[in-house]
C-alpha cells in the first residue's frame, strides 16, 4: 500500500489544491481530501479510486446509498457520512430555489427549479406533497412515497392528515418520472382525480400535480387538467 506521506509533497492532494488551485486536481483527488485516511491496504487516493470504480460517471455518486458506500472494502460509517453530506451539498448548490416553505407559489416552475436537482435523476417515484396556507404560501412539504405509482397504495388518509397537522388550506402534489418523460400516465391521472374528490369533500382542494422528468415538467393546472369532468375521462 502506498500511503500519502510515502507521496512526494508535490503530489500530495492538499498540496496540489494549494499550489494549483482546486479546477486543477482529479476526481480522485478531491474524494481522497474528503476521505482525509485511506484504509489498512488502500491509501486515501487508492480508496478514493475504488468509490470512483463502482460508478460509470462521476455524477452517479450522488446516487449512491449510506448503505452501498459501506458496501466499499474500507468505508465505514464515518467515511460514508462525510460522503453523503458532501454529495447532497453539491446538490443543493445547484438549485436555485434553496427552499419552499415560506415561498408563495404562484407558477409551477418554481416547484420545479427546486425539485429538478433532486428528483430528476431517481431511478424510482418519488411522491412529495407541499402543504399551503390561504395565501398559497408553502408552510410544509413531505416526503409521503417511493416507489411505483398507484393511487390506491397513495392513501389519503395519509396526505391529508399531513394537511391537518399543519392546517394547510390546499395541496399541490409532486412526482417524478424515472424514464425523464413528464407525459402523464393512466395511473396520474386516476391519482390526481382520486386526490381531488377527496380534497373536495373535506375542504382542502389539490391545486396542482406537477410531474418532473429530465430538464421538463408537467403541470395538470397549467395543462388545464384540474376539471373533474375532464380528467375523469382521461
Amino acid at each position: 500500500m502506498t500511503k500519502i506521506k510515502d507521496i512526494p509533497v508535490q503530489d500530495r492532494p492538499i498540496e496540489r489544491l494549494l499550489q494549483y488551485g482546486v479546477e486543477s486536481i482529479s476526481n480522485e483527488e478531491l474524494l481522497a481530501i474528503l476521505l482525509k485516511t485511506g484504509s489498512k491496504t488502500q491509501s486515501s487516493k487508492e480508496l478514493a479510486t475504488t468509490v470512483l470504480s463502482k460508478v460509470k460517471h462521476i455524477s452517479e455518486l450522488k446516487e449512491m446509498s449510506y448503505e452501498a458506500l459501506c458496501k466499499i472494502p474500507g468505508i465505514g460509517k464515518g467515511k460514508a457520512t462525510i460522503l453523503l453530506a458532501a454529495f447532497e451539498l453539491g446538490n443543493r448548490m445547484e438549485r436555485s430555489v434553496e427552499t419552499l416553505p415560506g415561498k408563495k407559489f404562484n407558477q409551477a416552475r418554481l416547484i420545479y427549479e427546486y425539485y429538478k436537482s433532486i428528483l430528476s435523476n431517481k431511478k424510482q417515484e418519488h411522491v412529495y406533497c407541499l402543504y399551503l396556507d390561504t395565501k398559497k404560501t408553502i408552510i410544509k412539504e413531505k416526503l409521503l412515497f417511493i416507489g411505483t405509482i398507484n393511487y390506491s397504495i397513495i392513501h389519503p388518509r395519509d396526505i391529508f392528515k399531513e394537511a391537518y397537522l399543519a392546517s394547510a388550506t390546499g395541496i399541490i402534489c409532486v412526482h417524478n418520472h424515472p424514464t425523464g418523460d413528464v407525459t402523464p400516465s393512466k395511473e396520474d391521472y386516476d391519482m390526481t382525480y382520486h386526490l381531488m374528490q377527496v380534497g373536495q369533500t373535506l375542504g382542502i382542494p389539490l391545486i396542482d400535480h406537477i410531474i418532473i422528468g429530465k430538464n421538463q415538467y408537467y403541470s395538470f393546472f397549467e395543462n388545464g387538467d384540474m376539471e373533474m369532468k375532464q380528467i375523469r375521462n382521461r
